[in-house]
């Protein structure tokens, strides 16, 4: 007898539905499972025969083929464990299903027939909506998950027994249900704040202009200044998520299989940390099945390096394509998978390998031999990519022992927002830029006009200053974030300067030249 139930595998962050065929015929025992199969779905053999008979029913001793369809397409992962046991059944006779067909069915068996959350639920409910699916059986560990995508009947199950009672008309289920608004509020909520952050104002100031035009931003400065607890509250004055960016971001987490049974839904901006030993297919994304790196699990939100010399070259040089496109291609033999990376880039690093070298209660060991060779580790058209070098000193007693503080996050957060309404509005004609950062030449030469006061500041700096060639569009753009920030149509002298001051990096002073 022959057995047909949907199901759906994950390729990138979006879903794709699969038919399970499971059929039996009378010839010596076998079990046989086609249709580009990885190792954990052929593995599904144990553990489906073992829960089908510790739920009290008999795995059939004939031949048993499962056809999984479309058949070029690969399939990995443990989702499949629950719809070929269920087909098993219901193709051996022992079990007489009610409309099955109008269904889509995943979950990982153990071998006692209870039912495990599995990865990529989110975009596997989304498809299932966007297709007009009845309903979907999910592990009840996934339930809300797949409840976020509103439109599909979501019907948890914690067993193999409970699948098939409710697929034969024996058991009663209701569906799963959230309130997504609700959720979504709840879940917009910072556990740190830029209020807990004592002095250094102007390294605010930068962040804030980082975040109101979009900018890459770099923090040089000695060990214990700041530089890491800064960068972790740069998502908290980044714009609020919109609930479809909550959506994408989550999609890649869950198929990442870092979402948990409380935690649904995304609805604050990613911050990512690797640690400097992160290989390229942890960076980038990779591997035999391609999975997401840190660059698309830092989408929509902030991807922070620090100590960014200790980073190998290569990985660092990876990053330039996801810098560019916002997306990350994967090429294998067999498959080619794209996923988002639109993030800001923060790094962070010393000003020498000792540390000390800006810091005026230390003295520095370093040559400046050795100076020029730790910060020639970072390449040029990585350089190229970063629009703020800012210096962080290290932090004095009294502004330790101040009881006061700055802004909190909220109050940073309203201006970057006014900011990126403004550059909204000002490239809602324009495709795929959204914010300062994005604009390219064209665009600088008609929205960054100078009068002649600043081209005048401007190529001061250049001449007496040794700004390089690369930082002349980088303070055009960041002179035009400052201008948003003041709510002013042109830009102007103060802009110019404050824009200049961005620049540390790029000054022969510090190189040394």
């Amino acid at each position: 007898m022959l057995s047909k139930i949907r199901s759906m595998a994950v390729m990138g962050i979006e879903a794709i539905e699969i038919d399970i065929e499971a059929d039996i015929s009378e010839m010596l025992p076998s079990f046989t499972i086609v249709g580009l199969p990885d190792g954990a779905v052929r593995e599904a053999r144990e553990r489906v025969m073992s829960a089908i008979k510790n739920c009290g029913f008999e795995f059939p001793s004939r031949k048993v083929t499962i056809n999984m369809a479309p058949a070029d397409v690969r399939k990995e992962g443990s989702a499949f464990d629950l719809p070929i046991a269920i087909g098993l059944l219901e193709a051996s006779s022992q079990v007489r299903l009610n409309n099955a067909g109008a269904y889509l069915i995943a979950g990982e068996l153990s071998l006692d027939g209870s039912i495990k959350r599995i990865k990529g639920m989110l975009s596997m409910a989304i498809c299932a909506r966007d297709r007009g699916v009845t309903g979907m059986i999910v592990p009840k560990e996934n339930a809300m998950e797949a409840a976020v995508a509103e439109g599909v009947a979501v019907y948890p199950v914690a067993n193999l027994s409970e699948a098939l009672g409710f697929l034969e008309g024996k058991q009663v289920i209701e569906p799963f249900r959230t309130d997504l608004g609700s959720l979504f509020n709840r879940a917009r909520q910072y556990p740190i704040d830029f209020h807990d952050v004592k002095g250094q104002e102007h390294i605010k100031r930068a962040l804030l202009v980082a975040a109101a035009g979009g900018h890459n931003i770099m923090m040089i400065g000695p060990p214990g200044s700041g530089k890491t607890m800064l960068a972790r509250r740069l998502p908290t004055i980044l714009p609020d998520l919109s609930l479809d960016e909550a959506l994408e971001t989550t999609k890649i987490h869950s198929v990442a299989g870092l979402l948990d049974a409380h935690t649904p839904l995304l609805a604050t901006r990613p911050f990512r940390s690797p640690h400097h030993t992160i290989s390229d297919a942890g960076l980038i994304g990779g591997g035999s099945y391609p999975r997401p790196g840190e660059v698309s699990l830092s989408h929509h939100g902030v991807l922070f390096l620090d100590e960014l010399p200790e980073f190998n070259k290569n990985v660092l040089e990876n990053l330039r394509q996801p810098l560019e496109d916002g997306k990350v291609t994967i090429s294998r033999a067999l498959i080619s998978l794209s996923y988002p990376a639109r993030f800001m880039l923060a790094v962070a690093l010393n000003p020498c390998p000792c540390g000390y070298f800006t810091d005026p209660r230390h003295e520095c060991t370093c040559s400046q031999q050795q100076i020029q060779k730790y910060m020639s580790k970072i390449s040029g058209p990585l350089l190229d990519r970063i629009d703020l070098h800012v210096e962080v000193p290290a932090l004095s007693y009294d502004e330790l022992a101040q009881k006061t503080a700055g802004p909190d996050s909220a109050t940073l957060r309203s201006q970057v927002a006014a900011a990126r309404a403004t550059q909204l509005d000002r490239f809602k004609s324009e495709k795929k830029i959204f914010c300062n950062a994005h604009m390219e030449s064209k665009h600088l030469r008609a929205y960054c006009e100078l009068d002649e006061q600043s081209m005048t500041l401007l190529k001061t700096a250049i001449d007496k200053l040794g700004l390089s060639a690369r930082a002349f569009d980088r303070i055009h753009k960041v002179a035009r974030t400052i201008a948003d920030l003041d709510g002013k149509d042109r830009i102007m002298p103060p802009h110019i300067a404050e824009a200049i001051h961005y620049r540390s990096l790029d000054r022969k002073l510090w190189m040394g030249g």
